[in-house]
């Protein structure tokens, strides 16, 4: 049985994944959509209740990408190359879709698709998830972990003025 990780990077090439890339591609340059997706991964992703170590450990990371990439898309945090950025983004489109290769309403077995994209990422862009962790402690002040809730802070796009 393929790992995780493994399971991810044959996701990762596969042509529904290149779809989201393209996608990523062409949201990078509207912050505001960006941030709509990130809000709604965000909320989907603290959805997750499973108790095993391993899953938080991945819940956690997706959480920082989910940061990284709104870091990204404010101007705040540019140290990483586009192309990790445009990957990420093309994940959490991914987990947001309800159209991917396990759908999500399949109990257990519609996460694992999601989650074994996330475990690729974070394999892969390891050391870009450390640096940009680093950053923040260094500059953002963070609240104390707190049970996931979503992302609930930032305004709805209606509020932005945006539909």
């Amino acid at each position: 049985m393929p790992t995780l990780y493994q399971r991810g990077l044959q996701i990762s090439k596969n042509a529904l994944f290149s779809m989201f890339v393209s996608r990523a591609t062409s949201l990078l340059g509207r912050p505001f959509k960006v941030l709509t997706i990130l809000n709604e991964t965000a909320d989907k992703l603290a959805d997750a209740s499973s108790k095993d170590h391993k899953f938080k450990q991945l819940f956690m990371s997706a959480l920082t990408l989910v940061r990284l990439v709104r870091a990204y898309a404010s101007g705040d945090y540019r140290a990483i190359p586009t192309s990790t950025i445009v990957s990420g983004l093309a994940v959490l489109l991914y987990v947001l879709s309800p159209i991917d290769l396990i759908p999500d309403f399949i109990p257990v077995l519609g996460w694992l698709d999601d989650l074994s994209l996330v475990s690729w990422f974070v394999g892969k862009f390891q050391q870009e998830l450390l640096k940009f962790r680093d950053w923040e402690t260094r500059t953002v002040q963070l609240p104390a972990p707190q049970p996931a809730t979503g992302d609930r802070q930032l305004p709805a796009v209606a509020e932005l003025g945006h539909s």
